[in-house]
């Protein structure tokens, strides 16, 4: 035997004591054992739901092929871009008597409008009467948009006739005391081989001469807006359209979903609202510049729908969607991760998520330079909604909106 051995050996007895504590422990002991269960149940759960969600979204086609976009950090949201609620002293028109009212103009006191029914109606003396109709019946379905038709962009010529954009039939002029429709350029007809799939909007020389245009897609129809915005599509183009030689020139390729169009006071360039890009595109049309483009605005604290002469010689720029900062923008959050783009759609369709997308209308005006001059806003939309042109008329802006089912008439003085 040796040292250790009897060491050992010679060791008392100690008897085990039970305490109250004892109870206790097995408890603790208990806890945790049911703890480790339930973290392995919920882990295998976890993975049991994980694994085929992802062997899924593997599986199933994204109708968008997004690209990475990259955006600057938005702009502060201060001095005259502070938040406020401006906008919410807006008094809501006809409310529940028309839906859509993209973009506004008036001839005299009487306004008048494109709806997504299809229909170009008048306001007078504050009763609503439709003038005409591109399209064709059934509508108020995503299906049946592009027979339905759905103008958008509309303007005055010189002989007060109306300028229309459709953006699944074309351009037309419309004859607003007799409703008699005039095509003048169809979808239907490819344009230095590429077709016109998304007609947004127009802006019209004062001569009437010269109607400058945007197709925001080649690839994308109005009813998917969203797709276009998140894929990142650059097919858009600004063209022109000669009234007396019928000749359709295209001026501008490679934009990000080109959407309203405006010409300058002096008539000597145009600007172009990029949507997906947040910012406004010049392009010259006369003068030593003609044939040249830079840009206007970039990097705007949201994105640009329509864009309209103001009183004072600038230009009043409306966007339904910002990009908060200080705060999160989804937008610029997406902009570099595609893969997150693809899984997105893969899973939810585009209504589902226009609902995550927050509600905030916001109007600015602009200098004739492009400076920022004063800006109007209605943080989560509680006044005006989805706001989508600033007409100035009379001392008072009128707002269209591309789903809200009224328009909002804002008094300057008051603001």
């Amino acid at each position: 035997m040796n040292e250790a051995e009897g060491l050992r050996q010679r060791r008392p007895f100690r008897p085990q004591v039970i305490t109250e504590d004892s109870p206790a422990q097995e408890a603790k002991e208990g806890s945790t054992y049911s703890s480790k269960v339930f973290r392995v149940t919920f882990l295998t759960l976890a993975a049991s739901l994980t694994v085929p969600l992802l062997g899924v979204t593997v599986l199933l086609d994204c109708p968008i092929d997004p690209q990475p976009i990259s955006l600057k950090e938005p702009p502060l949201l201060t001095g005259v871009l502070e938040p406020n609620i401006k906008l919410r002293k807006a008094e809501r028109l006809w409310e529940n008597q028309l839906v859509g009212p993209e973009s506004i103009v008036n001839i005299g006191d009487v306004l008048f409008t494109g709806t997504a029914d299809g229909k170009i109606i008048k306001i007078e003396d504050g009763e609503i009467q439709t003038v005409a109709r591109i399209g064709h019946g059934p509508c108020g379905t995503r299906e049946d948009e592009p027979t339905c038709g759905r103008p958008l962009g509309i303007r005055v010529g010189p002989n007060n006739t109306l300028f229309v954009a459709d953006a699944y039939y074309g351009l037309y002029e419309v004859n607003p005391g007799t409703g008699e429709t005039k095509m003048l350029v169809s979808t239907k007809t490819l344009i230095e081989g590429q077709k016109l799939s998304f007609v947004n909007d127009l802006t019209v020389t004062r001569d009437g001469r010269k109607i400058y245009f945007t197709d925001s897609s080649s690839k994308w129809q109005r009813r998917d807006y969203l797709f276009l915005i998140m894929e990142g599509t650059d097919d858009g183009r600004l063209l022109e359209y000669d009234t007396v030689t019928k000749e359709v020139k295209v001026l501008m390729v490679g934009l990000r979903f080109p959407n309203g169009v405006q010409l300058s006071p002096a008539e000597d360039f145009v600007l172009v609202q990029e949507t997906t890009m947040a910012r406004i595109r010049r392009y010259y049309v006369s003068g030593l510049m003609k044939g040249g483009a830079d840009m206007f605005v970039e990097n705007m604290p949201g994105l640009p729908d329509n864009i309209r002469l103001s009183s004072s010689g600038g230009y009043w720029v409306a966007m339904s969607a910002v990009r908060p900062n200080p705060g999160f923008s989804l937008l610029d959050f997406l902009s570099e991760k595609p893969w997150i783009k693809r899984m997105i759609f893969k899973l939810l369709s585009q209504e589902t998520v226009t609902k995550f997308v927050p509600k905030y209308s916001l109007v600015v005006e602009l200098s004739e330079t492009g400076s920022y001059r004063r800006s109007f806003h209605d943080p989560n939309g509680v006044t005006v909604a989805y706001v989508s042109e600033a007409h100035e008329h009379n001392g008072y802006l009128y707002l269209g909106s591309f789903r809200s089912p009224f328009i909002c008439r804002l008094n300057l003085q008051h603001v």
